[in-house]
């Protein structure tokens, strides 16, 4: 099945991706690689103070925009997901190989103003530049008074903050962006992972009906992350599918009061993620993910979650619901 963000759809054994390996999908709009911990469904792992070095390049793609990779010729929109462990250090040297200054900004993570990747810190890569940035995290420690300082883990994102403007606007329009996941040490690791990133009228800078397909098997632990940019108010709902309203989409115990939702508001510089079984409850099929603004749906703001069957072939129906979605008619730019 392809991609219908403009690619075939490549799905990555998460058991091999380590943070000192080269990855990348290749296409634009393919599954998004990651870098970090290896995981499978199973408790992290991760020794205290692990310093990951990576490179990165930034590269113009083709209709105009560009993209993050990690390696030469595979930048992607959305970039590639980036994942640390608290106490863990991401050391990432950007290759700008575009005739654009740009950068990279995380967020949720700690650093120096040398690595702010922002030209008011005069932390930005020129065209042509080599330049490295430093991102460290931090777990919770406790202080007075029976109170504890939050730690770094969390889904957040980073992205470009020094082309077009001192903001990095036209960067982050053009599609250089990521997500970034910064993980609690035994917390449950997926096998499959999505970035829907909705920005203005688009997702992952595609509109319907070219908005990227995302497929799991049924049963299969499906790992979301979600960001905002752009200048408009969105909402992400998921089809058929529900999480808990806190850190990891999932209950900690019977008495756990985080709310369990399906939609929650994607507003510019938001992120969140979560993490679902795929079809729990409701079977394989065609499901839909969109921006629950009716005009921005109406517009083009929506995408299809497959969930096929347990051993990969296609459920009843979902190839006419995919036909379907194909050739509706949205309205773009109401």
């Amino acid at each position: 099945m392809d991609d219908h963000a403009g690619g075939p759809h490549r799905h990555l054994s998460r058991r091999s991706l380590i943070a000192t390996g080269a990855l990348a999908a290749g296409a634009l709009g393919a599954s998004t690689p990651t870098i970090g911990a290896a995981f499978g469904g199973s408790p992290a792992r991760a020794a205290d103070g692990v310093t990951k070095k990576i490179t990165i390049y930034a590269e113009q793609l083709p209709g105009n925009l560009y993209g993050y990779g990690l390696a030469p010729g595979q930048a992607t929109v959305p970039g590639p997901i980036l994942e640390m462990y608290e106490g863990d250090t991401l050391e990432i040297t950007l290759v700008n190989t575009t005739s654009q200054r740009l950068s990279i900004h995380p967020h949720g993570v700690d650093y120096s103003t040398e690595s702010d990747g922002s030209p008011f810190n005069a932390s930005f890569n020129n065209p042509g530049e080599t330049r490295t940035y430093v991102w460290r995290s931090h777990e919770m420690v406790a202080a007075a008074g029976r109170r504890y300082m939050p730690g770094s883990a969390g889904y957040w994102h980073y992205h470009d903050h020094a082309m077009g403007t001192d903001h990095g606007t036209g960067g982050v329009a053009k599609g250089l962006y990521g997500a970034l996941i910064v993980r609690r040490r035994g917390d449950i690791l997926p096998s499959k992972q999505f970035t829907a990133v909705f920005h203005d009228m688009m997702i992952n800078n595609r509109m319907a009906p070219a908005t990227p397909m995302f497929e799991a098997n049924l049963g299969e632990r499906v790992e979301w992350i979600a960001i905002g940019h752009g200048n408009l108010f969105h909402t992400f709902h998921l089809h058929a599918h529900r999480w808990a309203d806190n850190r990891t989409g999932m209950l900690e115990g019977p008495s756990d009061p985080s709310l369990v939702i399906d939609n929650k508001d994607l507003n510019p510089g938001s992120s969140f993620g979560f993490q679902v079984l795929a079809g729990e409850g409701v079977g394989p099929g065609a499901w839909m993910y969109h921006c629950h603004v009716q005009t921005h749906s109406d517009g083009g703001m929506a995408g299809i979650f497959l969930v096929r069957n347990a051993d990969g072939s296609m459920p009843p129906g979902a190839e006419e619901a995919i036909h379907r979605f194909q050739g509706h008619t949205h309205t773009h730019g109401s």
